[in-house]
């Protein structure tokens, strides 16, 4: 009786070092592309020409800067300005206001936009992607003006501006044509993002971000407790 083989021979196919080489090149070639091609991807500007202009109210100075000249060089009529609470408390006293939203719309007037134009859209304290609770609040303000909106613009910073156009979208669902535009960051070179430590930490950061909003974020039912998460009701 022929004994059972304990083993048995194959022939495994191995890379060569000419593969390895091709492949090391594919690769160091495809991370050049990313590099060179990520802050643009995370930073577009696609607006969509609709009368309402969203401004993110805690972006720098510089960067609403920017957002008064996208005012007046579009079809702007109503401008919303959305942001959270300032928490730190001397932060507080010197903006004399108490959310980013606020602060933003004094300043942005200040600067020069119609008062009668600009509404601050203040969000609380949340305890999910502030983003998105911003969006949120932009809904709702919407629907209680009775505006006829069926498409607007937010002007957003920098790389934030892919992320914050997906959860703007995801709020206002498929019944409101969302367009995007992004400041120019002034504490680094777009171009050249790698090379200071602020571009590497907004760049990778913001990556992360994206990435996990695209794959793992899903809105909660419109109009739920859960979609306005950490808002305090009124007591009565």
């Amino acid at each position: 009786m022929k004994r059972p083989a304990l083993f048995r021979r194959r022939h495994v196919w191995v890379p060569t070092l000419w593969t390895w080489l091709i492949l090391l090149v594919a690769g160091a070639a495809a991370a050049l592309f990313a590099v060179r091609h990520v802050y643009a991807f995370l930073a577009p500007s696609e607006p969509v020409g609709g009368a309402v202009l969203v401004i993110e109210g805690w972006m720098p100075t510089d960067e609403l800067d920017q957002a008064i000249r996208a005012f007046f060089d579009g079809p702007y009529k109503q401008v919303l300005v959305t942001g959270g609470p300032i928490e730190n408390e001397r932060e507080r006293e010197r903006a004399g206001a108490s959310s980013y939203a606020d602060e933003a719309r004094e300043y942005l007037v200040r600067r020069g936009l119609p008062s009668g134009s600009v509404v601050a859209v203040p969000a609380p304290a949340s305890a999910q992607d502030r983003s998105y609770l911003n969006a949120v609040m932009v809904r709702e303000w919407v629907a209680r003006s009775g505006l006829p909106v069926d498409a607007l613009d937010v002007f957003s910073s920098g790389v934030h501006s892919r992320r914050s156009w997906l959860l703007h979208r995801m709020a206002f669902g498929p019944g409101v044509r969302v367009g995007i535009l992004a400041a120019t960051p002034s504490s680094y070179d777009p171009q050249a993002w790698w090379r200071t430590s602020a571009g590497a930490k907004d760049v990778l950061g913001e990556s992360i971000g994206w990435l996990w909003t695209e794959l793992f974020f899903h809105p909660p039912q419109r109009g739920s407790p859960e979609e306005r998460w950490g808002v305090t009701e009124p007591s009565h």
